[in-house]
């Protein structure tokens, strides 16, 4: 299947504003088994993609539940330790930097998605509707709906968010102490300054992107 969703694509601008916007409107229309998906480190060079699949308990809230980027690595690990309470099932799925470069960064992370919506999936009696975060679907056979800034009105999207933020963010840092010239405690293997620099001086490692421009030729 590919990236092209099996429905417009909800948009900002047609729904009211905040967190849980998208589950009060599909609520109203009968819909509330539901499972939102989010990816991180898409634009990253080096590391995995990884994806995280929630469903939450119907009027579930969540104290400080926004935007994974909106918030604090503090708050963001406080939050994260009340979805894995609260949540009906939740899920992450990495998808490393060889499987990237042996497809691409879109694929990789729809694929992610897909795989972590998956394993929700299994352990829930009835999935009403996934929502997927941006303007794609992915491909897995259930009803879902993309929404474009979705980890900034959905509930289930946002969390999904945060889950999958705070796994990549432990990840990279665990990796920093194999290959500390290249400074992934702080930048997580995004594309900054100091990052280019190490590179240009060490090379890349085994956990980079050679598919990516930025890594040709180290």
């Amino acid at each position: 299947m590919g990236p092209t969703s099996m429905a417009p694509p909800l948009l900002l601008e047609s729904l009211p504003q905040g967190v849980g916007s998208v589950e009060r409107r599909l609520t109203r229309a009968g819909l509330d088994a539901l499972i939102g998906t989010d990816e991180v480190g898409r634009g990253s060079l080096a590391g995995p993609v990884v994806a995280a699949a929630v469903a939450l308990p119907h009027d579930c809230h969540i104290s400080g539940l926004d935007d994974s980027k909106r918030l604090s690595a503090t708050a963001r690990e406080r939050v994260a330790l009340e979805i894995r309470a609260r949540a009906r099932s939740f899920a992450v799925v990495e998808l490393s930097a060889g499987v990237i470069d042996e497809s691409d960064i879109l694929a990789a992370s729809r694929r992610a998605m897909a795989c972590a919506v998956e394993r929700v999936a299994r352990s829930l009696e009835r999935v009403d509707l996934v929502l997927v975060d941006g303007p794609f679907t992915i491909p897995l056979a259930l009803a879902q709906r993309a929404v474009v800034r979705g980890d900034q009105l959905s509930a289930h999207i946002a969390a999904a968010s945060i889950l999958a933020k705070v796994h990549r963010d432990r990840l990279l840092v665990a990796l920093h102490p194999l290959w500390p010239d290249h400074g992934f405690e702080q930048h997580l293997g995004y594309a900054t300054v100091k990052h280019r620099a190490a590179l240009r001086l060490h090379g890349v490692t085994p956990i980079h992107r050679r598919s990516f421009r930025c890594c040709h030729g180290h």
